[in-house]
């Protein structure tokens, strides 16, 4: 059975009120077990970066792929909220002056700007840190074992060969660790470094269903096609809004990436072309989700949606 688009929406929103909910309730005051305290001004920090809105793709890729596999909703949510921590701690880091020196996210002040750099830092710290903890919970899957798989793919898709590697590849190219200018990438180039720059974490969220799911290496393998199409998908559709976007229609600064000489696909197809390329990755997410047959309608509608953000 096809998912309609505005079921799909509906969907979209109550997943992202759910994870909003989770997220307040993993940042309240009072301190966690073993906790000794939870200073008020590092909460408030974390707090204002991660309960901002947000359309929470994520986590919803975390819930559609889990349904796929009976995963009860609340675990999915869990597991979406972490990674939801873990992205929303780079979009912190990212903002810094020493990285991308964004004085805008989600239409308000960044979070070193609302506070100061030094709470950032610390704040996207305890985010990182935080989402570890949360992924670790027996809330998550009653067997440690599925936890720990879970918590080493959060890990490989967070760190040095994922969106931490993926970040120091994207200054470098702008020339940050040179002589200052930017370098001219290749589409290979720019493709690897987009995959783990952003990629790693959206084929992850696909990746954590299957794994609280107990997939087989048959579904996994669909799902990480159809992770890793949609990673690309989202790349070039972030690229595009940056290009064609409105600033206050984005709640950040458009034009960033051509100012700063990023390297982008769409730098080096052209818009056309990178349309094009765009409707080519919702075909090819589509296809790597076959097997699933209708039961995958959400996830399709997800690239499809990925793919037309801001039009």
């Amino acid at each position: 059975m096809s998912v309609s688009h505005e079921a799909f929406l509906s969907l979209l929103k109550s997943v992202a009120s759910d994870t909003e909910t989770m997220l307040s309730e993993l940042l309240a005051q009072a301190p966690a077990a073993g906790e000794r305290d939870r200073p008020a001004r590092l909460l408030e920090a974390m707090r204002y970066s991660s309960l901002s809105g947000g359309k929470r793709i994520r986590p919803l890729l975390v819930v559609a792929s889990g349904d796929l596999f009976g995963v009860p909703r609340r675990r999915s949510l869990m597991a979406g909220a972490a990674l939801e921590l873990i992205h929303c701690y780079s979009l912190v880091h990212d903002d810094l002056p020493a990285m991308d020196n964004d004085d805008m996210r989600r239409g308000r002040p960044t979070t070193h700007k609302a506070f100061d750099e030094a709470t950032a830092i610390l704040a996207g710290d305890g985010l990182l840190t935080l989402a570890f903890d949360v992924a670790t919970r027996p809330a998550v899957h009653p067997e440690a074992e599925v936890r720990v798989t879970l918590v080493g793919a959060l890990a490989r898709a967070a760190g040095v060969g994922g969106m931490v590697g993926g970040q120091l590849l994207d200054l470098d190219a702008e020339g940050r660790f040179a002589d200052g200018k930017p370098r001219a990438l290749d589409e290979a180039a720019i493709g690897a470094l987009q995959a783990m720059k952003t990629g790693a974490l959206l084929q992850f969220a696909c990746a954590a269903g299957a794994i609280l799911g107990k997939a087989s290496a048959a579904e996994r393998d669909a799902l990480d096609r159809y992770g890793a199409s949609v990673g690309k998908a989202f790349q070039i559709s972030d690229d595009l809004l940056d290009v064609e976007g409105d600033s206050a229609a984005l709640g950040k600064a458009a034009g960033k990436d051509a100012a700063a000489g990023k390297a982008t696909l769409v730098g080096i197809l052209g818009v056309e072309t990178a349309r094009a390329r765009l409707k080519g990755l919702v075909s090819e997410a589509g296809a790597a989700l076959a097997p699933f047959g209708e039961r995958a309608q959400t996830l399709v509608e997800t690239a499809r949606f990925v793919a037309e953000r801001g039009k």
